[in-house]
């Protein structure tokens, strides 16, 4: 009995590390730490995307543990994953990270910001609106929104005629909008400094 289930252990185990690596196409070191950190991220992403969309119904809580996520994968515990010249296959960096890294590191700390302002923000809802999501047609900040692709490199948003810079502005406003917000941040990194998936 118990040479089968080591077996069939070993057999799982060796299942979900190709699987793993699989998912990574073979990245180690440095560079599988940040796919990791990147993959969180993207599901954590994804699930408060979800909700906004009407495939989920909104969780006050999963969306605060999704942007504790983002948060935690911010700032600086986002920079140290790309030390310079970490270029191994199969990175998705551009090299440019290390040519741009004033405006690479004000992203990663401005993505913090923006975690925290979602975690603050989470229950700013507002009634849903069946077919439109829950802020109507405007859609997060869809397509009216004021900042344009580059809109965090100065690390601050317009609200009410005034810059936003802090968490607990970004707390005040609703939660759509901030969640926006941190996809529109992510949006302006990955265009920059990520390679186009062939």
């Amino acid at each position: 009995m118990f040479k089968k289930s080591a077996k069939y252990l070993i057999a799982l185990s060796l299942t979900v590390s190709s699987s793993v690596v699989m998912a990574h196409g073979g990245a180690t070191g440095i560079v599988k730490e940040r796919m990791d950190a990147m993959g969180d991220m993207k599901d954590s992403m994804k699930e408060v995307s979800d909700m906004f969309k009407g495939k989920a119904p909104y969780d006050v809580d999963k969306v605060r543990e999704a942007a504790e996520i983002i948060k935690g994968h911010s700032g600086n515990a986002l920079t140290k994953l790309f030390p310079e010249g970490s270029m191994q296959h199969p990175t998705e960096a551009k090299p440019n990270i290390w040519d741009e890294w004033d405006r690479f590191t004000k992203l990663a700390d401005h993505l913090g910001v923006l975690g925290e302002g979602l975690i603050k923000a989470a229950g700013n809802t507002e009634a849903p609106n069946e077919d439109k999501g829950m802020m109507g047609d405007s859609g997060m900040m869809g397509n009216g929104h004021m900042m344009g692709n580059d809109h965090m490199m100065g690390g601050s948003s317009m609200m009410g005629g005034h810059m936003v810079h802090t968490a607990e502005e970004y707390g005040k406003m609703p939660v759509e909008m901030v969640f926006n917000m941190v996809s529109d941040n992510c949006s302006s990194c990955h265009t920059r400094f990520r390679k186009e998936k062939e």
